[in-house]
């Protein structure tokens, strides 16, 4: 596949949430690992509002990038907070230069490994509902070119967000996200128990209940309500 297939193939995946059972924590994930596959970047965080203006860490794709983004809400200090309060990207952001800015940010980056970082809003006009984070291990530099891709990736999202909750239930979008932010919780505690119950790491262990609610085409809070109630084993269903 070319990678202009690619990327109509990821624009469409993005779009396409008038589907039966729509998954929001899924779909987040899809954001996030789209855009690391797609733009130089090794690791992504997705930040989003509740409904009383709060923000909550909803998707990374590596437990680092999660407890990055987990740092910068408990500080208050970060290029997606910035990101979030203005609606403009953050991007091109070499950590080792941003001591005077984001002191804790800086040291806390450097400590898991990222020497670069990228920040862009998830935006509609000018209603801003969280941020996406972009980690890289080198000091790399996006181009304009990879910049609007980013964007339009964080914008085909927002947009399909906002379609589903409107035209599929119509309700609101700050009451859907405090769903999924609820969702969330749930989920997080899930990955513990199943990683200290299959003997794996926490990001292997939420690829194992991903995976299985993806077979099973189960919603990730119901597998993960399954782990926490231990009514389905995910462990003895994993293959070899």
């Amino acid at each position: 596949m070319s990678r202009e297939q690619r990327l109509a193939s990821v624009f469409v995946e993005l779009a396409d949430t008038l589907i039966d059972e729509f998954d929001v924590i899924d779909f987040l994930y899809v954001l996030c690992e789209r855009s690391v596959e797609l733009l130089p970047a090794d690791a992504a965080g997705l930040i989003l509002a509740d409904q009383r203006g709060g923000l909550e860490v909803m998707a990374s794709t590596t437990e680092e990038a999660r407890v990055l983004e987990l740092f910068v809400l408990q500080n208050s200090e970060g290029p997606c907070l910035d990101c979030y309060v203005t609606g403009q990207p953050q991007v091109n952001i070499e950590i080792r230069e941003v001591e005077g800015r984001w002191p804790h940010f800086r040291a806390a980056t450097i400590d898991a490994g990222y020497e670069a970082t990228h920040a862009l809003p998830l935006r509609l006009r000018g209603q801003v509902i969280g941020a996406l984070n972009l980690f890289c291990a080198r000091p790399v530099s996006l181009s304009p070119d990879e910049v609007a891709l980013g964007q339009a990736l964080c914008d085909v999202a927002t947009i399909g967000l906002l379609q589903e909750r409107t035209v599929r239930r119509g309700e609101i979008l700050a009451e859907q996200l405090q769903n999924a932010l609820n969702s969330r919780i749930l989920i997080e505690q899930a990955k513990g128990v199943l990683a200290e119950r299959a003997g794996v790491g926490v990001e292997e262990a939420f690829a194992m209940m991903r995976g299985w609610a993806r077979q099973h085409g189960r919603h990730l809070q119901s597998a993960a309500q399954a782990v926490i109630d231990g009514t389905d084993d995910l462990v003895r269903t994993q293959p070899g």
